[in-house]
């Protein structure tokens, strides 16, 4: 009797019930990743970025695009990296601390050097008024510095108004071909914030220090009056009696009694 061989059924697969892990996180993961990077895109791009072109890598000052037909030393951007670096302009742009320090050590050097010196040695008679001769080297040394600070003011400024200024004046090859060139929208936007935060202040700073200098200047000028007005005093007091002009009766009969004989209170 023949007997009916029926095949076997299949294994189920236990995937359907439990997946592997990877096959499982499979179809998340990539959107997942996804969003990550769509939000983490939407982060970057709201924060806005300053534009860093090639020309300014490379050494140029003039943006990309742009024909500027000013040399390099006379365009306002590179004028102004000269005066930040060359002495004594950059004195005003550094600390405050050490620019104040500077100024406080030539000034003294040259009263003390030279202002004291002359004062002391090139006046009759200095020992009977030395505290003159010492304010006269004390203002010495306040003029030096007071030119000084006059002369970085000049500077700065001149850079200032480059920067600021919609036009550039410049000259090919000498003061007889002097040209007007126009800045264009992106460099005068980028001169203008240089000049505004960069060389602003720095003039505020100038002036502060001339106003205290010209200060210093007249308190040792008043001083200086005092002092010559208190000695030409002390003249008149002592000498009173033989300056022409200048009569009484006591000095009259002291000098002249032949001229007051017979007259009352003679001696």
């Amino acid at each position: 009797m023949a007997t009916a061989l029926h095949p076997s059924p299949k294994p189920l697969q236990l995937s359907l019930f439990f997946p592997s892990t990877t096959n499982f996180l499979s179809p998340i993961l990539p959107s997942l990743h996804h969003s990550h990077r769509h939000r983490h895109h939407s982060l970057k791009s709201s924060i806005p970025k300053i534009p860093f072109s090639s020309s300014f890598r490379n050494g140029s000052n003039t943006p990309p695009g742009t024909e500027c037909p000013v040399p390099q030393d006379q365009q306002p951007i590179n004028e102004y990296q000269t005066l930040s670096t060359s002495f004594p302009f950059s004195w005003a742009a550094g600390d405050i601390v050490e620019y104040g320090s500077r100024l406080f050590v030539t000034g003294a050097s040259f009263a003390i050097l030279i202002g004291l010196p002359v004062a002391w040695f090139g006046a009759v008679g200095p020992d009977q008024e030395p505290f003159k001769r010492i304010i006269c080297s004390v203002s010495s040394g306040v003029l030096v510095v007071t030119l000084a600070v006059v002369r970085m003011y000049l500077g700065w400024a001149y850079v200032g108004n480059r920067l600021l200024s919609a036009t550039v004046e410049y000259e090919e090859t000498g003061w007889y071909d002097g040209q007007i060139w126009v800045k264009t929208a992106e460099v005068l936007a980028r001169d203008r914030l240089l000049g505004s935060f960069s060389v602003k202040p720095v003039l505020s700073r100038l002036k502060f220090t001339l106003v205290i200098l010209a200060a210093s200047l007249f308190v040792c000028v008043l001083l200086l009056i005092n002092i010559d007005g208190g000695q030409k005093l002390s003249n008149i007091t002592s000498e009173i009696g033989v300056i022409p002009g200048v009569y009484n009766d006591e000095s009259a009969r002291a000098f002249e009694p032949d001229a007051f004989c017979g007259e009352p209170g003679l001696p």
